[in-house]
């Protein structure tokens, strides 16, 4: 936010200005620059940490669109193969689809789609979205998201989510509803650095 400062006519704008307060010496010098070291990587963690939430907004909403072009169950992906047929690949065979026209995805698949497809599998981006859209479906609103669980958490996770897709009362419109609120908890939670970040720095 960009903030004006307004001169009165009253005011003598030929005064010199105030000069900041010397820095200090020895050993309060030195806890100074520390002091100012840790504020400054703060900041930059936060800018990571905003950057990383702002993009995997953009993938769940990818996510969204993929599972609005096509939905399924009991397998990953729905892809056309090269004799034109409809052919479904599970987790095990997903690497089956690519370079094939998608022509639909469960709630897991369409993440990964999105993120660049099954090579993108156990990347950092589909781990850490699949902890949003978890968060989204099993967690109180408003509680902070959980990142990096234990691998054996965070597949119990996954199993969770195949779960809830797979169920018989499932529509097409439940899972983009909760990819869009997985969307929301992105905002969220970058509004919680945001928030951190001026409170730490006394603002």
């Amino acid at each position: 936010m960009t903030l004006e400062f307004r001169v009165q006519h009253d005011v003598d704008t030929d005064a010199a200005p105030s000069s900041s307060a010397p820095a200090r010496s020895g050993v309060r010098g030195l806890l100074d620059r520390l002091a100012a070291r840790r504020a400054a990587a703060r900041v930059r963690r936060a800018e990571v940490e905003l950057l990383e939430l702002a993009d995997l907004e953009r993938l769940l909403s990818g996510a969204r669109a993929v599972i609005e072009r096509g939905w399924i169950q009991h397998a990953w992906f729905a892809y056309v193969d090269e004799k034109g047929r409809t052919r479904k690949a599970s987790s095990a065979a997903a690497m089956d689809v690519a370079g094939r026209p998608l022509v639909g995805a469960c709630l897991v698949g369409a993440v990964v789609y999105a993120a660049g497809g099954p090579h993108a599998v156990h990347s950092q981006p589909v781990q850490r979205a699949l902890d949003v859209v978890w968060h989204a479906l099993a967690a109180d609103e408003g509680a902070p998201v959980l990142w990096c669980p234990a691998p054996d958490v965070r597949m119990g996770r996954v199993r969770d989510l195949t779960s809830w897709n797979d169920a018989p009362s499932r529509t097409s419109a439940d899972v983009a509803g909760l990819l869009l609120t997985a969307e929301r908890v992105a905002v969220t939670e970058s509004e919680h650095v945001r928030e951190r970040t001026v409170a730490r720095s006394g603002a």
